[in-house]
């Protein structure tokens, strides 16, 4: 079986040594080596069997990127500025720290730059935003295969008489389709009397909305608590923190 030719970014991506926009830019400064040799033009392609190699300054360079977890309020998006409302990445400020984060990383506003969001979060949801350097933590969290499940506390009002069916309770975790498609499994259960947990591992745009309308129940409120084994904790609302040495998602 011949084998087939890669773009080397995207090898590199594959390979889980950075992203595709990181590689693009350490093959340009010439701290990529294909099979030993230097490889400083963009578009090489390479065979998967070729050894890629990265220079010391690369990691050097990653390993300085920071990971941000916020506690977003209502009212700001998690992305680019749209329609008037801030993004949350203004809430980053030195004034915003958490007085409790336990990192020993220093603020520094360059650490703003090319930050972005990993994964969104309504303007109208709260809870933990994760905003990052560093594209491998992208590519965990919002790659086509990631395998990072995400939990939320909905708080619900059902619109017909009575309680929710344990029938509609059943469909939430797995049955509803949406944009055509089946949705994947979710574990769905009740907290309290007027409070469902979701966890999902899919993050189709506004989905724990739009299945809690097609089963009649209305979401009052919404909050992000989970990203995988990272928890929002006793983060407050409105201010940041950094993601720890020690924490994984």
């Amino acid at each position: 079986m011949s084998e087939e030719l890669l773009r080397l970014s995207k090898r590199m991506s594959e390979l889980g040594l950075c992203s595709r926009r990181e590689a693009d830019e350490w093959i340009a400064k010439g701290w990529v080596r294909v099979d030993g040799q230097v490889v400083s033009e963009l578009g090489v392609k390479v065979y998967p069997s070729q050894k890629i190699t990265v220079e010391r300054q690369a990691a050097a360079e990653q390993s300085k990127r920071v990971t941000i977890l916020i506690n977003k309020p209502v009212g700001y998006v998690s992305g680019q500025a749209e329609d008037g409302y801030k993004p949350a990445v203004v809430l980053v400020t030195p004034e915003n720290h958490w007085e409790e984060d336990t990192s020993t990383e220093i603020f520094h506003p360059k650490q703003l730059r090319s930050l972005v969001p990993a994964g969104r979060l309504d303007i109208d949801s709260v809870g933990l935003l994760v905003l990052t350097q560093d594209g491998r933590v992208a590519k965990q969290l919002i790659g086509e295969d990631t395998n990072v499940d995400k939990e939320y506390l909905v708080r619900v009002q059902y619109t017909k008489p009575g309680t929710l069916p344990d029938e509609s309770l059943k469909k939430l975790n797995h049955g509803l389709w949406m944009d055509g498609k089946p949705l994947l499994p979710a574990k769905v259960r009740w907290q309290n009397d007027d409070q469902l947990s979701f966890t999902l591992r899919e993050g189709k745009k506004r989905q724990i909305r739009r299945m809690c309308e097609m089963v009649g129940l209305k979401v009052i409120g919404l909050k992000r608590v989970r990203i995988g084994k990272v928890k929002l904790g006793e983060l407050p609302q409105g201010k940041w923190r950094y993601l720890l040495p020690t924490e994984r998602f």
